[in-house]
């Protein structure tokens, strides 16, 4: 596999991200648990134009968020590693086994409770973290590995922003929504028609973003249906997607990423915030991270090799896919996004949070210690 230009450029501003999300959240935890904790919470919950701020980049900031996402999978369909079925078959694999077997172990403690909602939180892998890990091991990663990695959490999210748009939407306002899909459709035929001038998507994608805010389907979900309608071409670096996408890139690594971690790690810890870690819902998301995803990608995976179905790269071995399905197990940012559609409990929203972090730093840390060993023993055979 030959790693495009956009691919290294795409995997630098994630992994660089991914290491500003780590410091950005201790930085948000130390605040939080000083004497400036109250005014810090206080300060995100501050009213503006009838929302908080906190409401503001969870619905707001992370629609683009959302819309790099599906510029991300659009590329990777028409001519990334999604576009030859041979080489996607296998990360299709692995993030169908990553989403189905978290969900079945968070059922399993969980099912017919009022906590079952959050299924779909262990789901998700979180590309910036995951990658970032990655990086840490330098040119000892084959570009392959990269490479599948990417693949399985651009997957892993549109798994994700399917669950949000199917089981997470709790009432529909029918008006609002049709308007919305209506603004869709003119978009998609601005795209027929070869409109290639952006300032039309974009003021569309703002009135289509509004209609869904206020439809009962999560308005995040406008910024992947907005990159989709956004002529794509021939997907060359004067193609509407690729300037919109490159143009993207740094905002969502550096700024709008970075700023949903400290709205949404102002967690205070009281002395028996440890108790949290043993309810159910805890429990159910972090056999989810921890063993569901790696057991899950790996099983599917080597199960669909042993059908003949998909094949390993020749620089890989199965340790090396074990290590890789263990960074699956970082959730964050779309395991904390779900987990405030789940639940409407403050403290249980909290405590959710918390095991997402410690599931998923225990995930990181796991599988670099795996890969770095596996990773050597591969280079020291060959």
């Amino acid at each position: 596999m030959k790693a495009t230009k956009l691919f290294k450029d795409f995997f630098n501003s994630e992994k660089s991200g991914g290491l500003i999300l780590i410091f950005c959240t201790i930085i948000s935890l130390i605040i939080a648990n000083s004497i400036f904790g109250n005014a810090y919470h206080n300060f995100w919950q501050t009213q503006f134009l009838g929302h908080s701020i906190e409401h503001w980049v969870n619905d707001g900031l992370m629609t683009i968020f959302f819309l790099l996402i599906g510029l991300e999978l659009e590329r990777e369909i028409y001519q990334g590693e999604l576009s030859k079925i041979k080489d996607a078959i296998l990360p299709i694999f692995g993030a169908i086994g990553g989403m189905l077997l978290p969900a079945g172990l968070f059922l399993l403690f969980n099912f017919g409770t009022p906590t079952q909602s959050g299924v779909g939180i262990p789901m998700a892998t979180d590309i910036a973290f995951a990658l970032g890990i990655l990086s840490l091991l330098g040119n000892k990663v084959p570009t392959s590995l990269k490479i599948f990695l990417t693949a399985l959490a651009v997957i892993d999210d549109l798994g994700a922003i399917l669950v949000i748009a199917i089981f997470y939407t709790k009432t529909l306002l029918w008006t609002n929504l049709l308007i919305a899909l209506g603004i869709f459709g003119i978009l998609l035929v601005l795209n027929r028609l070869k409109v290639r001038n952006l300032i039309p998507y974009l003021i569309g994608g703002i009135l289509m973003w509004y209609f869904m805010l206020h439809s009962g389907v999560h308005a995040t979900i406008t910024g992947v249906l907005l990159a989709f309608a956004t002529p794509f071409g021939n997907g060359d670096e004067k193609s509407t997607s690729y300037i919109l996408q490159h143009f993207l890139h740094k905002p969502v690594a550096f700024i709008i990423l970075p700023i949903f971690a400290l709205a949404n790690t102002a967690i205070a810890l009281n002395g028996n915030f440890t108790n949290s870690l043993t309810e159910n819902y805890s429990i159910g998301v972090a056999s989810g991270l921890i063993i569901g995803k790696p057991l899950g990608i790996f099983l599917l995976t080597y199960i669909a090799t042993k059908f003949g179905i998909c094949k390993l790269s020749t620089d890989l071995n199965w340790k090396n896919i074990f290590g890789v399905g263990i960074l699956g197990g970082i959730g964050f940012t779309m395991s904390i996004f779900i987990t405030l559609l789940a639940y409407n409990d403050t403290t249980i929203i909290d405590n959710t949070k918390l095991t997402i972090l410690f599931s998923s730093l225990i995930a990181g840390i796991v599988g670099l210690l795996v890969l770095k060993t596996t990773l050597k023993t591969t280079i020291t055979s060959e």
